[in-house]
């Protein structure tokens, strides 16, 4: 699929919008996988006031069942993960999400698996905080891990990314250091949960 229409003269958010909307799931996730890093940038800065809530993260009420959110980054290598999220279980965390982040058997084993704790910012973003780790998580995820686990520390340590709505499925964010930006956007296609 050739996005560069939806970018030239400039975003055209709503043309996009209703392409990923009516597209199948395949086509959707392609869409995702070709982002460069310029319409990254274009569509974190365009979708600023979409308003994203953690029902569009994670559809299903039940606790502790995953969903997938295939991902592609701006960086030069490690480019394609995924970040898988559920539901908490119990009553004691009802505005948040939990998750980490799905890479290659490599790049886990040196730098863990990322774990997060999402919440909702006052600006209807999710905010992914990595500084805060889930107490429990879904049978088939990885041994929970801080951010400064084996060699987590050189990624996870201080970082945060922040996430806006693009479309049903699809999200955009940018990542933060210490509170500032790095520069670093990614985007999300959510796989629909099998319940």
């Amino acid at each position: 699929m050739f996005l560069q229409t939806f970018f030239e003269p400039k975003l055209d958010l709503e043309r996009l919008r209703a392409m990923l909307d009516t597209c199948g799931p395949w086509a959707r996730a392609n869409a995702v996988r070709t982002l460069t890093v310029p319409q990254m940038k274009a569509l974190f800065e365009g979708c600023e006031a979409e308003g994203l809530t953690l029902d569009a993260m994670v559809p299903t009420g039940e606790a502790l069942v995953e969903v997938i959110h295939h991902g592609k980054n701006s960086l030069p290598v490690f480019s394609h993960f995924q970040k898988r999220l559920c539901r908490p279980d119990g009553d004691d965390h009802p505005d948040q999400l939990w998750g980490y982040n799905h890479n290659g058997a490599l790049q886990m084993a040196v730098t863990g698996p990322g774990y997060f704790v999402a919440t909702l910012t006052d600006k209807s973003e999710v905010l992914i905080d990595y500084a805060k780790v889930p107490p429990r998580k879904p049978a088939s995820w990885p041994a929970i891990m801080g951010p400064t686990a084996r060699a987590g520390s050189l990624v996870w340590a201080g970082m945060t990314d922040v996430l806006r709505r693009v479309s049903e499925h699809v999200t955009i964010g940018a990542a933060y250091k210490h509170g500032k930006p790095m520069g670093q956007y990614f985007a999300l296609c959510r796989e629909d949960p099998k319940v």
